[in-house]
């Protein structure tokens, strides 16, 4: 038995979630995935899944491999890194979670990505709130904000960028705010995926105001709070990353900057795999001028 396969075939198992997947992912059949689990078992005389016709789930032995496993198939990665060679090539699966008006910008490159590395592939997961990482398996999480988690490995790599825009229907009824105390006389539409649904902040370079707003609507989805926008319904805090036939208002108060982190579980044993996706990231942000600087180069593409 190849140990080093058969661990990475129960990796994929307990990922996907059932052998069918596993073997589609492997480009192998489902009785090959089978057979190397039960080798697995049988080498280390345990059992480590349980098999119902609800699915599957990690035995208690399961539980206690899995990790080891993982590490065993890190460092056989980082061994073949370092043998080798100018041949190496990023390979497997990379599990991805980004803020998802950040992913609509990032998906129009990935094809540059995988162009690249014709074996590897992303899992792109789209998410309003972070993610306990260890527990989904993530390989790499983009995080806007501080993080809380010193566990993990944070790297900033650059920043968010908005605007407080409007249509121009909505801006025929209502006369476009000056100063931010304006906003109290607008309806306002509030994307809220993580941060305070009764306020927004603005600086103008040299301070930093806070004001409190009523939302008419308020979403966990910027591309329903773009929608809106686009509608007529109000004002909003939009990135350009989803702009279109909205107009900024209020240009000398700009709304508060959020530092953008690239987060994953460890420094050590980083796979090829994952390197790459890391590598894509921090190109990605550092083409745009508008968020790989912390005040200049934005601007809106309406």
């Amino acid at each position: 038995m190849d140990i080093v396969s058969a661990l990475r075939t129960f990796q994929r198992v307990v990922e996907t979630g059932s052998f069918s997947a596993a073997a589609h992912d492997l480009d192998v059949t489902q009785p090959a995935v089978s057979r190397q689990v039960a080798a697995l078992e049988g080498h280390f005389n345990i059992r480590l899944l349980h098999r119902t016709t609800s699915g599957l789930s990690l035995t208690a032995e399961g539980e206690r491999m899995l990790p080891m496993a993982l590490r065993i198939l890190e460092a056989v990665e980082e061994l073949g890194d370092a043998a080798g060679s100018d041949g190496a090539m990023a390979s497997g699966k990379v599990r991805l979670s980004v803020p998802a008006p950040l992913g609509l910008y990032l998906s129009e490159r990935l094809g540059d990505l995988l162009a690249a590395h014709p074996k590897l592939s992303v899992e792109l997961l789209l998410r309003e709130q972070s993610s306990d990482m260890i527990e989904e398996r993530l390989d790499v999480e983009v995080r806007l904000g501080s993080v809380a988690d010193s566990s993990l490995v944070c790297r900033r790599i650059g920043w968010t960028t908005a605007f407080l825009v409007a249509s121009p229907a909505y801006l025929a009824r209502k006369a476009s705010p000056r100063t931010p105390k304006d906003i109290k006389d607008h309806e306002c539409l509030c994307y809220s995926r993580a941060g305070d649904a009764c306020s927004w902040s603005f600086s103008n370079g040299s301070e930093d105001i806070s004001v409190r707003i009523s939302p008419r609507l308020t979403a966990c989805s910027a591309v329903a709070i773009h929608r809106a926008a686009l509608a007529g319904a109000g004002l909003a805090v939009l990135s350009h990353i989803v702009a279109g036939r909205l107009i900024p208002v209020m240009n000398d108060f700009q709304p508060t900057r959020l530092p953008i982190y690239v987060v994953y579980p460890s420094r050590r044993n980083i796979p090829l795999r994952v390197k790459a996706v890391l590598d894509f990231l921090t190109d990605a942000i550092g083409q745009d001028p508008s968020m790989c600087a912390s005040s200049a180069g934005r601007r809106w593409e309406g």
